[in-house]
């Protein structure tokens, strides 16, 4: 890591403002570019969050039109999610390194770099592996983006409004996923699926210049580390095997032989890596970061986020679009005031966290964002379009709350020369969360929608008017009317029973799938009790 530099007080020659603790290359771009360098690193950082975590939910609208074009299931879309999320939490971790062996802008640029060509090949990929190989190809140049913008942005800004800054980092990461099925959601309605992974380009094009001209070069006096392969290939079984095992559990058996092996290969892979990361001597990621009780605290509260974030991220599109007829545009639409309303809150939360306690605005978040999930646990295909959007709108003011003092709350404990690894640590463990929340979801939601077709089967007996009236009465004299067979129509009236029971099913299963991450929201208050609860001038 660079060497570090110690807090400096009053305005010392160079242009360096007052309370800047940051590395000496950071510190030299003061000298060359004066107070104001604070706000060129932020906007050429926040630039390359937002076009590489916009492409991180802006494909889910599109998951329906993507599986009709290239003949995909659902179990191989979902890896058009997760494989995404999974790759970008190996290379979070690579980041810590490349930023000490090739300092921020080299870091940054390449990883632009590999976004731009997994985004063109996605844009133009012919078939659904193809597609999924590209999504792979963007999540390696999103995972070592995304740090560097955490990391960039809590040094430039003086320590005592570091909480501002998250808050202004947080517009970038999340934001961009709010917005995202916006605009997914307008590119398929209007012209195609592929131009989603087209949209995030001119973000990328216009941050190369500005990362040469504006982002540090690397500390030519720091120690190179040495790269922990072995690291890398451990946490890469432990995540396919484990988003396999979660991707084919529902269709080979949780008891099936294939998951079991599956899931013995990431407790094993999953030990592996912490035993080898506790003991070589550069790791990939320090674990001796979470020996820091307020570390750890701040750590499990953001994988938990990370969880719901993505996961509801996830599943509310397709809710809209499954339950209630929407298209991609209007499913897209509805996330906006929400998306809109958080940017307008963050720098507010950024400005609290700097004379709040941290424990006390995150515990507020997560309740907020709990209780707002809960609402959706009597949604059906009728609820308004304009209620749902005040209840998103609701948890995404709980999220705003969380997320600045979040990161500040885990970075301020740490040292100068470990916040390149508390950075990447903190950003794994939100992607990670991230990748659990959209697996989890999706089995859990299939399950629920099995379980309640069988109920509601159950019930469709001789004894059921309203199942007598419609099969018997209803139908077949509607078919009967266009021409139909007596026999034939009884035959359609069957299969469109059997249709809405289905329908009912998935509708009920959305509502479990809504309260089960509430819950979640609601037990991470636990951890988040544990945080510190001293305000940050303390």
């Amino acid at each position: 890591m660079a060497s570090e530099a110690s807090a400096i007080a009053g305005r010392p020659p160079g242009g360096i403002p007052p309370g800047i603790e940051a590395t000496e290359p950071i510190l030299e771009k003061f000298r060359e570019f004066g107070p104001n360098y604070r706000w060129l690193a932020t906007l050429t950082t926040l630039l390359g969050s937002f076009a590489t975590l916009l492409t991180a939910t802006i494909i889910n609208v599109a998951i329906p039109d993507i599986m009709g074009s290239l003949g995909m299931t659902e179990s191989q879309a979902q890896w058009l999610a997760t494989g995404f999320l999974a790759t970008t939490t190996v290379t979070m971790l690579i980041a810590a390194w490349a930023v000490e062996c090739f300092g921020i802008a080299r870091t940054f640029v390449v990883a632009m770099l590999i976004f731009a060509a997994g985004s063109v090949a996605g844009g133009l990929a012919p078939t659904g592996e193809t597609l999924i190989a590209a999504r792979v190809i963007q999540g390696a140049g999103a995972g070592l983006m995304t740090p560097l913008a955490m990391l960039i942005v809590y040094q430039v800004f003086p320590v005592h409004r570091r909480g501002t800054a998250m808050g202004i980092y947080a517009v970038g990461i999340i934001l961009a996923p709010a917005l995202g099925p916006a605009f997914g959601g307008a590119l398929v309605d209007q012209f195609s699926w592929r131009y989603v992974f087209f949209m995030a380009i001119p973000f990328v094009m216009a941050s190369l210049p500005m990362a040469i001209l504006f982002l540090p070069e690397r500390d030519p006096q720091a120690r190179r580390p040495d790269f922990d392969w072995t690291g890398v290939v451990l946490l890469s079984v432990f995540l396919v095997c484990l988003l396999i095992a979660l991707s084919n559990g529902p269709g080979y058996g949780w008891g099936s032989p294939e998951v079991a092996w599956l899931a013995f290969g990431t407790v094993l892979s999953g030990i592996a890596f912490l035993y080898w990361e506790w003991y070589v001597k550069d790791p990939l990621m320090n674990l001796r970061l979470f020996l820091n009780a307020r570390f750890l605290a701040a750590a499990v509260v953001t994988f938990v986020l990370g969880a719901g974030l993505f996961g509801s991220t996830y599943v509310l599109p397709l809710f809209l679009q499954s339950v209630q007829g929407l298209t991609p545009s209007d499913s897209g639409l509805m996330l906006v005031p929400a998306g809109l309303l958080m940017a307008v809150v963050f720098p507010i939360a950024g400005r609290l966290s700097d004379e709040l306690a941290p424990r006390n605005l995150i515990l507020t978040g997560l309740t907020i964002f709990a209780l707002s999930t809960l609402l959706f646990r009597h949604v059906d295909a009728n609820t308004p379009y304009a209620t749902l959007i005040l209840w998103v709108a609701l948890g995404r003011i709980g999220l705003a709350l969380i997320f600045p003092c979040l990161n500040a709350a885990a970075l301020r404990p740490l040292p100068l020369h470990l916040l390149a690894q508390g950075s990447g640590a903190i950003n794994f463990l939100r992607q990670l969360g991230g990748a659990f929340g959209v697996n989890l979801i999706t089995i859990y939601l299939i399950h629920r929608t099995d379980v309640h077709a069988h109920e509601l089967v159950l019930t469709q007996t001789a004894g059921n008017a309203q199942t007598i009236l419609m099969t018997d009465l209803y139908m077949p004299r509607l078919y009967m009317t266009l021409g139909l067979s007596e026999r034939m129509s009884e035959l359609v009236s069957m299969g469109a029973l059997q249709n809405m029971v289905i329908q009912q099913g998935s509708m009920l299963a959305y509502r479990d799938t809504f309260v089960a991450i509430a819950v979640v929201f609601l037990l991470c208050l636990i951890p988040a009790w544990f945080m510190d609860k001293r305000r940050p001038n303390q």
